[in-house]
């Protein structure tokens, strides 16, 4: 992504008009869902309407500095609704998060299967489609072992288009979602503006901190760390803004869309089987592991739902704060998902790197 260089006017200018086209598309999606009254209609809105513009051809545009003020913003707001009695349910997590990392497993072996057999992906490939997160690392190892990265963010990205809209309406349609809460901050007065502020610091050191030493989803987890401390021990109270809160779940919803610019629409349509058939092999496994959690713990099933998503941890959990679901749960398992992808996905790659016959020995006789 190309960055703002006041050297450059004609560039910055440019760069600057598809800034404020991409934003202001989020802004109207996500007006038109919250009109609709479509559960999660900020960052599912906004999604929707910057990837069927960029489908249709704008060259939208999120810089990855703006983008990471809005991961900044979204772990403050996630961490502000941490309260002790949101750390009572700690005891019973090892049990689901146990299951997690197994079910990650056999999602990943599952999908990679369905991609070969049906659709007659090579192991890398299908090994990379099938794998439920860890994004970042996924294109580097496939890039490096020459695997198909075109087919591979296709899929990756529709299985996380499909999961943030398909969860807000799945749970609303069942009826397992809690009302939404009113408001994701609150008003800012002046006595409150210091606490606001000293907030907005603790966070930006701890979550820039934890991205310097390469933390996964450092900026988010970081932030919400340390909002979440600030708030569950009573030294600051307040909360961002409603509308600064806002604004950055309409803000990720636009960098998630903005993945399908330079996609023609022939190309999705020829990888769609493939996204929609390893979507579907991904949620049934999911979802025998949600049944069983449910059965082994006292944890809601709207809460399991989300935290057992295979879709990217920042959307997971941006879903989980907009359908009042306790985003430190999903963050949890989120997190121990993703150092499962982290740690098996190398050996599960050297595993299924093809194996090229060595060459013949001149000296030996025929």
């Amino acid at each position: 992504m190309a960055s703002w260089n006041p050297a450059s006017c004609n560039f910055s200018f440019r760069d600057l008009g598809r800034v404020c086209e991409t934003l202001a598309i989020a802004l109207g999606g996500a007006l038109l869902f919250i009109w609709f009254g479509f559960p999660a209609s900020l960052i599912t809105g906004s999604l929707i309407a910057v990837a069927a513009a960029a489908l249709a051809g704008r060259p939208l545009f999120i810089p990855v500095r703006l983008a990471r003020i809005g991961y900044l913003l979204i772990g403050i707001s996630l961490g502000a609704v941490v309260t002790p009695q949101t750390l009572h349910g700690v005891v019973d997590w090892p049990i689901s998060i146990g299951l997690i990392s197994i079910s990650t497993i056999v999602m990943t072996l599952a999908t990679m299967s369905y991609l070969r057999w049906v659709h007659g992906w090579d192991a890398l490939s299908a090994l990379y489609g099938g794998s439920p997160g860890g994004q970042a690392q996924v294109l580097i190892l496939a890039s490096e072992g020459g695997a198909d990265l075109r087919a591979i963010v296709i899929v990756q990205t529709v299985r996380v288009v499909f999961l943030t809209l398909g969860i807000p309406f799945g749970l609303a349609l069942f009826g397992l979602a809690a009302s939404p809460t009113a408001t994701l901050g609150m008003p800012t007065s002046a006595a409150s503006l210091w606490e606001v502020l000293l907030l907005v610091a603790v966070s930006a050191v701890a979550a820039f901190g934890l991205q310097w030493l390469r933390f996964p989803a450092g900026l988010i987890f970081g932030a919400m760390l340390a909002s979440g401390f600030l708030h569950a021990t009573g030294i600051i109270h307040a909360s961002l803004p409603w509308w600064v809160a806002s604004a950055a779940i309409i803000l990720l919803g636009a960098t998630t869309g903005v993945r399908f610019v330079n996609t023609p629409l022939r190309m999705l349509v020829a990888y769609m089987a493939a996204a929609v058939g390893s979507f579907a092999v991904a949620l049934a496994v999911a979802t025998i592991f949600v049944l069983l959690v449910a059965a082994l713990t006292p944890a809601k099933i709207a809460d399991l739902v989300v935290a057992f998503s295979p879709g990217a941890q920042d959307t997971m959990m941006v879903l989980a704060l907009s359908l009042n679901i306790d985003p430190v749960f999903v963050g949890a398992h989120q997190m121990a998902r993703y150092l499962v992808v982290s740690l098996s996905l190398p050996f599960l790659s050297h595993y299924f790197k093809p194996r090229q016959n060595p060459p013949p020995d001149p000296t030996a006789r025929p």
